[in-house]
């Protein structure tokens, strides 16, 4: 009986720790921000400044907007996950590809210069978020690893910059970040087991862990700065502070979700008596602010596994921070057109524990974009990327296997001078 308890509390742990992975975004962040962005894999978005978007970037970038400007659109992200040669002492799991599914995440972003020294704008997009289902799959949909998870996040920021003289300026932002999720594990796995180790009836572990809609809200804040050899060579540096959110469902269950802070470098260079541009970023992620992920006020009806009512969970988290390095280059065809094109690579933010639901590596990014000008006041911005991970050998100590999660960002965006 003592076996059977300690078997039942062990793969809770499990379950928490491999909701806790995809309540993340298995480390990376939606740079759902623009389409400009997307275009050029974010090479240079901390200070190129050709829309008001990139206050979601560097809000020191304001200042280099003499009019008011506006610019909202879409990034619709298609992902693309696999779990195959998946085997464990509880059960043999099938090759699985339909994991991935489609989100949309939309933008808006506006900045109002006041003189030729301050300048305010305020803007609503989303910095986190993911989505995935095995509910397609007859042995993933009520699996400890697979289950269903799907996280949203929106970012509304208030910003102000400054020009102290031809080449500095400063900008600093608020940012009211609003969180809802879904996590939902089961565990079919006990059900292959003999009932004198372990196993139970069907359906006894259906809801493992079932939090639904949660929400929550926290408080951010951004910094930056710019600074300008000349109209064209700028360099930009940027920080954000990035909250912890408590989401709470209809039954009082509460997940604490710590977010990770994030900074950037970039760099933008036209070339003289030329119509190409080159421009670059580095980008750091916090992502080992993930110490711990704490549970609270769960039910039993919801966690039956050894949970009593009411009663917490504190799942230890062991994340490494990660890396972005992007370049970028753009040309300025004529009038009418402007195409961009990019390169990142990011690193992954698991290191020693991993997670099947959301698979996490380092990645490549491959971007392309373009820019139909109706006027010297507005224009139509289009970008694509193709995302490449790579084959992880997965360990979640009951299983094994290899994971694997590409993408694609599409982004479309309207942009106005007034």
């Amino acid at each position: 009986m003592n076996k059977t308890r300690i078997l039942k509390r062990s793969l809770l742990a499990a379950a928490v720790i491999a909701s806790t992975s995809q309540a993340h975004a298995a480390g990376f962040q939606l740079n759902a921000q623009s389409a400009t962005g997307i275009g050029r894999a974010f090479a240079g978005d901390a200070v190129i400044a050709d829309n008001a978007s990139s206050m979601a970037r560097n809000p020191a970038t304001m200042a280099l907007f003499d009019k008011t400007s506006l610019s909202l659109g879409f990034e619709t992200i298609i992902t693309d996950i696999s779990v195959k040669d998946a085997n464990g002492p509880l059960n043999n799991y099938p090759d699985y590809d339909d994991v991935g599914g489609t989100s949309v995440a939309p933008n808006i972003h506006l900045i109002v210069p006041v003189n030729d020294k301050f300048a305010w704008g305020i803007n609503a997009y989303s910095n986190f978020g993911t989505s995935t289902d095995f509910s397609g799959s007859d042995v993933y949909s009520n699996s400890l690893f697979g289950g269903e998870t799907d996280i949203k996040s929106m970012n509304i920021g208030l910003s102000g910059s400054y020009r102290l003289n031809e080449q500095w300026s400063f900008g600093a932002g608020l940012d009211i970040i609003y969180g809802k999720g879904t996590i939902r594990r089961g565990i079919d796995e006990l059900e292959k087991l003999p009932p004198q180790i372990g196993g139970v009836p069907p359906g006894v572990f259906n809801n493992a862990l079932n939090v639904q809609d949660a929400d929550g809200w926290g408080v951010g804040f951004n910094i930056g700065t710019v600074y300008e050899l000349n109209e064209n060579n700028r360099f930009g540096l940027s920080y954000r502070y990035s909250p912890e959110i408590t989401a709470k469902d209809d039954k009082g269950q509460e997940i604490t979700l710590p977010l990770p802070d994030m900074a950037e470098f970039s760099g933008y260079h036209r070339i003289q008596d030329t119509a190409f541009a080159v421009h670059y970023s580095v980008q750091w992620i916090g992502w080992s602010a993930f110490d711990k992920i704490e549970f609270d006020n769960l039910s039993p009806t919801d966690s039956p596994v050894g949970i009593p009512e009411g009663g917490s969970y504190t799942a230890q988290y062991q994340w490494q921070d990660g890396w972005h390095y992007a370049i970028g280059g753009t040309w300025y065809v004529n009038d009418k057109f402007t195409l961009r094109t990019g390169y990142m690579h990011d690193t992954a933010a698991q290191d020693e524990i991993t997670s099947i639901s959301v698979p996490d590596s380092d990645r490549n990014w491959i971007s392309g974009g373009a820019t139909y000008h109706f006027n010297e006041n507005s224009n139509l911005d289009f970008g694509i990327t193709y995302l490449i991970g790579s084959d992880e050998d997965v360990d979640e100590g009951l299983i094994t296997a290899t994971t694997r999660a590409d993408a694609i960002l599409v982004g479309l965006q309207y942009s106005q001078q007034f």
